[in-house]
């Protein structure tokens, strides 16, 4: 159970938790936050990834079994007060859960072994909302493995890891991955490189994504440099069948690695 309630918003171990928002912190600590119950319930399912838990009052009775979950794993349960919760939160209306998480990427060699048949790869990819939506997009079409590449946003922003509604901790994630390298890691092991691209030659009626696949998804806002496009076998764009301009890239990435599940699938 948690202990005597934290009020202090300047203690020692709030001001811990609250560096956590800063990515250089992040790294220097190798820890992270993951807020809301969602993230805290995945969080927990990992054995050693939660290092410790703070709760409100009011979240502790609605979400008992995570309290107690976190209990008997050892996890230090901290009670906290409605004005340390909305100091270490990063949301205008905090849940009342937050957990402190040890990072947990892995090395590029580590997530593509044995034979990994579909892998989402972003390249510059800024906004961490967006970056979120494509690891649950990811997850959920079962995907191997997620990698962000050197130029890419942190996929421990509080955004992101709330965006990927607990998706952060279901599969491989890589991390500061050079697009050149991990392409060649990749097509050594017989996955077929796309680069999606509004501008690409063929849509996704034209090609057969029945095959091991890697994904490349560029920036939101001018897509793929053509350098990066130059790494691809094949550039590929969504079909546009109305009149709308584009799609944004977390639901062309939501399209492309469905269609390739799905041609994976079918006999």
């Amino acid at each position: 159970m948690a202990g005597s309630e934290l009020t202090n918003v300047k203690s020692p171990r709030v001001k811990a938790a609250r560096r956590l928002t800063k990515r250089a912190f992040r790294e220097q600590d190798r820890r992270f936050l993951a807020e809301g119950p969602q993230a805290v319930r995945e969080a927990l399912r990992l054995d050693g990834v939660t290092l410790e838990l703070f709760t409100t009052a009011e979240a502790e009775l609605r979400h008992a079994e995570l309290i107690t979950r976190a209990t008997l794993q050892g996890v230090p349960v901290h009670r906290a007060s409605g004005e340390v919760m909305s100091e270490l939160s990063q949301t205008v209306t905090p849940q009342g859960l937050l957990a402190v998480c040890r990072l947990v990427h892995v090395p590029l060699e580590e997530a593509l072994a044995g034979e990994p048949k579909l892998v989402a790869m972003l390249a510059h990819v800024r906004d961490p909302g967006n970056a979120g939506t494509v690891m649950r997009a990811a997850d959920a079409a079962g995907a191997d493995a997620v990698i962000f590449t050197d130029a890419s946003v942190d996929p421990y922003n509080g955004k992101c890891v709330r965006a990927s509604a607990g998706s952060l901790f279901h599969l491989p994630v890589v991390i500061g991955a050079p697009v050149a390298a991990a392409v060649r890691q990749l097509r050594e092991r017989g996955m077929r490189v796309l680069a999606a691209d509004g501008a690409g030659k063929h849509t996704l009626d034209d090609v057969d994504l029945s095959g091991p696949t890697v994904w490349i998804f560029g920036n939101e806002a001018w897509g793929l440099p053509e350098e990066i496009r130059a790494e691809a076998d094949d550039v590929v764009r969504v079909p546009i069948y109305g009149q709308a301009e584009s799609l944004n890239l977390a639901t062309a990435a939501a399209v492309c690695l469905y269609s390739s599940a799905r041609a994976q699938r079918v006999p």
